[in-house]
C-alpha cells in the first residue's frame, strides 16, 4: 500500500487517495473461490492506518466496494474487527455507499440439495455461500441483524426421528464466513422470529418432544445471550412474525385455542414487556414480507391476491395478481430496492419473476423482472451492508 507523504495532503485528501489505492489493489475473488483461511496479524494495539486517526481510517475502508471485504478482513485482526462492527455499517450508511444484495436459499432441480446464493438488483449472481456448519435442518428461522444473516434452530432427522435444535449460526457477508452463536434456552422449530429494535425475538413453534410451545425468548447480539420473556397466552406454531413501530407482531399458523388456522394477532411491547391481542389477522400464510411500513402476505386459500396489512389503522386490502391459470401455483417473496419480488414455485424456464412496486403510478404497479434464483426459492432475505 502506498505511503503517505507527511505534510502534503490534508486528512480528507489522504482518505480519498487511500480509498482509490485500496480499490485498485484489492483482489476480487471469483464466485467459486472459498473464503480466505490464512493466518492474519494480531495488531490491535496499532492504528488502523498509520498516519491517520482511526475515525478517518474507518471512512477510508468504508468506501471500498463490499466484494473486496473478505480480502480486507485477511489483512489483520484489527481490520477484521472493524469490518465486523456495527459502527462500520453506520459509517457506510453515512457515506451512502451501502450495497443491497438478495440472499436466496435455493433447492436444486432434483430437490436433494440446497444452498444460499447472492443476487444484486440486476439479477447478477455474486457468490454462493460456504456451507453452514452443523447438520442439515428444516423448520429453522431466518432474520437479518446488523447486516448479518442469522439462521436459527430448526430440526434435523436422526434415524428417521425429528430432532429439534437450539443451535444458531451467523453469516457475515463482509467476511464470507459462518460463526456459531449462543444456543436458545428452548429447542424449537416451525416458530415465528423477527428483529425488533436491534434484538431478535423467537416465539412458539414445536419443542424437542414435538409439543406445541408458548414460550418466547430474545437474543442480544452485544452479549451473545438468549433470555426468556413472558410467554404467549397459548401455544402457537407454524406462525410468522414481523416488526412495526418497535413492536413484535405474531400472526398466522395455528393455536391450541382455535379450530384450524388462527386469525388472532399477538403483539409484544418490548418497553412494557407485555403481550396484547388483536383479532384481525390472516390465516394459513404461504409467503410474507415487510415492505416499507406494510406487511404483504399470500394466503394458502387465495394464491392470486396479495393481502396487504397497514398497522396504522389495522386494515387489510386485497390486490389481484396479474396471472391466470391454476391457483395452486404459489410464490415465495423477496424484497429488493423497495419492490416486492414474487418467485414462482413452478419450475418453468420461460417464467419471469413478477415485481410489485407500491410506489408506482396506479395501473403500473405490476411489472416483470429478470431477477431469478438458480433453483426453487425456499426463502430469501435482503442484506444492506
Amino acid at each position: 500500500m502506498p505511503a503517505f507523504v507527511s505534510g502534503k495532503k490534508r486528512p480528507m485528501e489522504q482518505a480519498l487517495c487511500f480509498s482509490n489505492s485500496v480499490y485498485q489493489s484489492m483482489p476480487v475473488h471469483s464466485k467459486s473461490e472459498p473464503p480466505i483461511a490464512t493466518p492474519i496479524a494480531d495488531d490491535f494495539g496499532s492504528p488502523i492506518l498509520p498516519g491517520l486517526p482511526d475515525d478517518v481510517a474507518k471512512s477510508c475502508l468504508a468506501l471500498v466496494p463490499r466484494c473486496n471485504f473478505p480480502s480486507m478482513g485477511a489483512v489483520c485482526k484489527k481490520w477484521r474487527s472493524v469490518l465486523q462492527s456495527t459502527e462500520f455499517l453506520t459509517v457506510r450508511k453515512l457515506a451512502r455507499v451501502v450495497e443491497e444484495w438478495l440472499y436466496v436459499l435455493t433447492m436444486d432441480a432434483e430437490g436433494k440439495e440446497s444452498h444460499w446464493e447472492v443476487l444484486d438488483c440486476l439479477g447478477h449472481k455474486h457468490l454462493q455461500l460456504p456451507l453452514m456448519p452443523g447438520p442439515v435442518k428444516a423448520g429453522f428461522g431466518v432474520v437479518v441483524l446488523n447486516g448479518k444473516l442469522l439462521v436459527m434452530a430448526g430440526y434435523s432427522l436422526v434415524d428417521g426421528t425429528c430432532s429439534a435444535s437450539a443451535e444458531n449460526y451467523q453469516y457475515d457477508s463482509c467476511l464470507n464466513s459462518w460463526s456459531k452463536l449462543a444456543s436458545m434456552n428452548v429447542a424449537r422449530y416451525d416458530f415465528a422470529c423477527a428483529e425488533v429494535n436491534g434484538l431478535v425475538y423467537v416465539v412458539g413453534g414445536y419443542g424437542i418432544e414435538g409439543e406445541s410451545l408458548s414460550s418466547a425468548e430474545v437474543y442480544d447480539p452485544d452479549s451473545d445471550k438468549w433470555t426468556l420473556i413472558e410467554s404467549l397466552r397459548r401455544p402457537r406454531w407454524g406462525c410468522f412474525a414481523c416488526s412495526f413501530e418497535g413492536k413484535l407482531y405474531v400472526m398466522g399458523g395455528r393455536s391450541s385455542f382455535t379450530i384450524g388456522n388462527s386469525r388472532f394477532v399477538d403483539v409484544y411491547n418490548p418497553k412494557q414487556h407485555t403481550w396484547c391481542e388483536m383479532k384481525k389477522g390472516c390465516v394459513m400464510v404461504t409467503a410474507h414480507a415487510v415492505l416499507g411500513k406494510k406487511l404483504f402476505c399470500m394466503e394458502w386459500k387465495n394464491q392470486r391476491k396479495l393481502a396487504i396489512y397497514n398497522p396504522e389503522d389495522n386494515s387489510w386490502r386485497m390486490v389481484p395478481i396479474p396471472l391466470t391459470g391454476s391457483s395452486n401455483i404459489g410464490f415465495r417473496f423477496a424484497i429488493l430496492e423497495g419492490k416486492l419480488l414474487l418467485f414462482s414455485l413452478e419450475e418453468d424456464p420461460e417464467y419471469r419473476t413478477l415485481l410489485y412496486d407500491p410506489n408506482a403510478a396506479p395501473g403500473s404497479e405490476w411489472q416483470t423482472s429478470d431477477i431469478k434464483p438458480s433453483g426453487l426459492c425456499l426463502c430469501s432475505v435482503t442484506i444492506k451492508a
